[in-house]
């Protein structure tokens, strides 16, 4: 929710700050061909036949094989905590899901999957080896979370909890935001968080995603944060960019 400034390099980001993203796809090297040509990432291999996309030879995000063709294509944001297993217990007692049990992901970290009360799903990511984002915040890297709810005073009310020194903290910087859903989506949209990436020019990176076989879904639009146009790869999987 709020910036850390350090880098994830040196030092750990703040518990509820951003700190990672992935997408779940079927088809990895189709992936890799669709957001190298948009944002100019460069692949190295992962684990589970995925790779990590580098920026500047940074990490900034990690395509994923997904496991079974039924889970869906998708982008998670995942938020920083020392204690992955306390913060899903915080997460079941303010009235939200685990979906999976904080587990280690080799000496990298240990991740889970969780849901809001709403059932908007997010990821939590203790670190090892892998702190997080190498960059952000610039062209090419993550720059914002955008929280698409049906009820925003349970959501405030929910994450403000959760994420209590993160929001509220003397320098807190919000890179998490929250909208009502029907601002951007149809009403039967299920409530979600939209990852968004930095370009410099807006209207050029819908061009490049149409051009890519991605496709336009909304925008571009004002919004506090600058100017949005949310997108799909090639694959499904939603994510905006977004012009400061």
């Amino acid at each position: 929710m709020a910036e850390n400034r350090a880098s994830a390099r040196d030092e750990a980001f703040l518990e509820g700050v951003p700190c990672w993203v992935d997408a779940q796809l079927a088809d990895v090297e189709a992936g890799k061909r669709f957001y190298g040509g948009l944002f100019g990432w460069s692949f190295t291999a992962s684990h589970g036949g995925g790779v990590w996309a580098r920026r500047e030879g940074e990490p900034v995000a990690a395509l994923a094989r997904k496991a079974d063709g039924r889970l869906p294509t998708v982008w998670t944001v995942y938020f920083a905590t020392p204690d992955a297993d306390a913060l899903a217990r915080r997460v079941r007692a303010g009235g939200g899901q685990v979906v999976t049990a904080p587990a280690q992901v080799g000496e990298l970290g240990t991740a889970a999957l969780v849901t809001d009360p709403e059932g908007a799903v997010l990821g939590l990511w203790q670190p090892g080896s892998h702190r997080g984002f190498g960059r952000r915040h610039e062209p090419g890297t993550f720059a914002w979370a955008e929280l698409y709810a049906r009820d925003t005073a349970a959501a405030n009310a929910f994450y403000g909890e959760l994420f209590h020194d993160a929001l509220f903290g003397p320098d807190a910087e919000p890179d998490f935001g929250r909208a009502p859903l029907v601002d951007v989506f149809p009403a039967e949209m299920p409530p979600h968080f939209l990852v968004h990436f930095a370009v410099e020019d807006c209207e050029a990176a819908l061009a490049a995603v149409r051009r890519l076989g991605g496709r336009v879904q909304a925008g571009p639009f004002a919004t506090s944060y600058g100017t949005v146009g949310v997108v799909a790869d090639d694959q499904g999987a939603s994510f905006a960019v977004l012009q400061r």
